[in-house]
């Protein structure tokens, strides 16, 4: 399995890890492509169009797996440009399993490694 670094992440892929945008096809074909931690900071305009365009590619033919401290209901907020948020939350919520934790981090509550 090939590891990319995090949207800012795989938006920033080019300038991160000097791929191209030509890497891209390779991206939408992975079976699984993992956003960790989406939202934890803010996407540049260009950023939110590539990663509409990834997710485009892979609308129904590909899993996407995204983890985020931010609840759902606020990814329309946090991608701040009405019409590509429709978009992209209609690709990736559309037939999505969703699971919201709620409660403490489990990082409190388990005793620190020693």
């Amino acid at each position: 399995m090939n590891e990319w670094p995090a949207c800012s992440t795989v938006c920033a892929l080019p300038a991160v890890t000097g791929l191209s945008s030509g890497a891209w096809p390779q991206i939408a074909k992975t079976d699984l492509l993992i956003l960790d931690d989406f939202a934890l900071k803010p996407l540049a305009q260009s950023e939110r169009h590539d990663l509409l365009e990834i997710i485009e590619d892979r609308h129904a033919g590909r899993s996407t797996l995204v983890t985020s401290q931010l609840p759902i209901a606020r990814w329309h907020e946090y991608l701040a440009e009405p019409t590509v948020a429709d978009a992209l939350l209609d690709r990736l919520l559309h037939n999505a399993f969703k699971i919201e934790l709620k409660g403490e981090s489990m990082r409190k509550t388990k005793p620190p490694l020693t």
